[in-house]
């Protein structure tokens, strides 16, 4: 009988203790992924679609396109100090644009730094969005409307994005006429591809994007998704005399976020490989990524950034890749600060 009621005892406590897990854990996870019931999607931090109201020091302004005189909007700040300051550019997520809530905003602000927030064709589902020459044509001309509307320290021209904007990144890092500085891309997409058939396995609404902004029917158009996709363009080697190119992707993406890692992986790889790298040990070898695919943690003491472990950090010829204990995220005032550092 004693071992009857010790034995339900423990079941209680164990019960109480799942709860107990359960509710201290909630608001965490929440912070990450909220659902909406009402319409069943999901909104992830870095790829919230709400729209905000910009403060007046944040001008609205429209920027005509050079290529088809379609006018793109853009949230512009021009810093008000005196002398030519740097210029940070922001790309917005997959699904938002240029009104999308922007934590660099702030931060850019605070600094009293140059910041444009640009839309490059909206939401990444139709087929003039999805780094299209268009897009990318937009977010240069965004760059040439600030240079031209404030004090720039042109040796010091940032660009930025997370997810759909790290996206942008990589591919204006691949194409943009002008000359800048670094690049920070964060849980970046490089093959659409490899995410559209990710996306389906998901189930989630980025498949049928994909459809919508390669103009598929039947099934994906390849030829334009590898147009548009920056894994398959060709490498501007000179300007890595100059540049630089910071990739970062958070351990546990494509389980607590959309992307998974290997997109930024394979990006770097290709990046060393169109430079024909010969140490093999700036490259991510297989072996690595499946060990960081299997077991999600650090390989050896890489120290940290913003108390986050570094899981594995490779450097070649200007291009950091840099895998951290997180998921699908910017680790936002570290990545101005790195921008910003000489």
């Amino acid at each position: 009988m004693r071992k009857s009621v010790f034995q339900i005892i423990i079941y209680l406590l164990l019960v109480l203790s799942g709860i107990f897990i359960g509710l201290y854990c909630k608001d965490d996870i929440l912070s990450h992924l909220k659902k909406d019931k009402g319409k069943g999607t999901e909104h992830i931090r870095f790829d919230d679609t709400s729209k905000i109201e910009w403060e007046g020091d944040f001008k609205l302004v429209s920027i005509n396109s050079s290529v088809d005189n379609q006018i793109q909007k853009a949230y512009f700040y021009p810093a008000k100090s005196d002398g030519p300051k740097p210029l940070v550019v922001s790309l917005h997520t997959w699904s938002g644009d240029y009104r999308q809530k922007d934590e660099l905003a702030g931060l850019c602000r605070q600094k009293d730094i140059n910041y444009i927030h640009p839309d490059f064709r909206g939401i990444n589902n139709t087929k003039d969005a999805c780094c299209s020459e268009l897009a990318l044509s937009d977010i240069d001309d965004a760059i040439s409307y600030a240079l031209s509307n404030s004090s720039v320290d042109r040796s010091k021209i940032f660009v930025i994005g997370v997810s759909g904007g790290g996206y942008a990144t990589l591919s204006t890092f691949m194409k943009s006429k002008h000359d800048i500085s670094k690049f920070s891309a964060w849980a970046s997409i490089s093959d659409l591809i490899a995410w559209y058939n990710e996306s389906l396995i998901r189930q989630n609404r980025y498949s049928e994007n994909i459809l919508n902004c390669t103009e598929s029917v039947g099934g994906l158009n390849e030829s334009i998704a590898k147009n548009k996709s920056p894994i398959y363009w060709e490498t501007p080697a000179e300007k890595l005399l100059k540049s630089k190119l910071f990739i970062y992707a958070g351990i546990y993406d494509g389980i607590q976020g959309s992307v998974p890692i290997t997109h930024s992986i394979n990006f770097y790889n290709k990046l060393l490989a169109d430079l024909n790298v010969e140490d093999s040990s700036e490259y991510v070898t297989d072996k690595e990524k499946l060990d960081l695919l299997e077991f999600r943690r650090p390989f050896g003491s890489f120290g940290t950034i913003s108390g986050r472990e570094i899981c594995l950090i490779k450097e070649s010829n200007n291009i950091k890749l840099n895998i951290f204990t997180g998921n699908h995220e910017m680790l936002t005032e570290y990545a101005l600060e790195e921008l910003l550092n000489e």
